[in-house]
């Protein structure tokens, strides 16, 4: 299992849950009440998941494609460490992983 962080993007709030290995990040994030749209169900159509990583857990995820790379690049408040949570899925061994929802992130489906 992983203990998944969430951090609002003003920091105030932080929600912890437990997923197992092969999860996908942007389901665990739904199915508690994050606020990532995922507007093309995991597709790889938009960039409504963006999230950005904790930079010491940044490098125990698998590289971004060049795809995800192009997509990202079209979300605000990009940074070094903005990965796109449908394209995440949580790797065996990682015991935590923390992730911030950016400032920007608005779900539509909630209204």
């Amino acid at each position: 299992m992983t203990r998944v962080r969430f951090v609002s993007a003003d920091g105030r709030q932080v929600d912890e849950v437990e997923a197992p290995a092969g999860s996908r990040l942007l389901d665990v994030a739904q199915a508690n009440g994050q606020p990532l749209e995922g507007t093309c169900e995991g597709q790889m159509a938009c960039s409504t998941c963006h999230v950005i990583v904790d930079r010491d857990d940044f490098q125990k995820l698998p590289e971004a494609s060049e795809m995800e790379e192009d997509l990202l690049d079209l979300a605000a408040s990009v940074t070094r460490f903005s990965r796109l949570a449908c394209q995440i899925y949580l790797p065996e061994g990682v015991d935590e992983l923390t992730v911030r929802i950016p400032g920007e992130a608005h779900n539509m489906q909630g209204r």
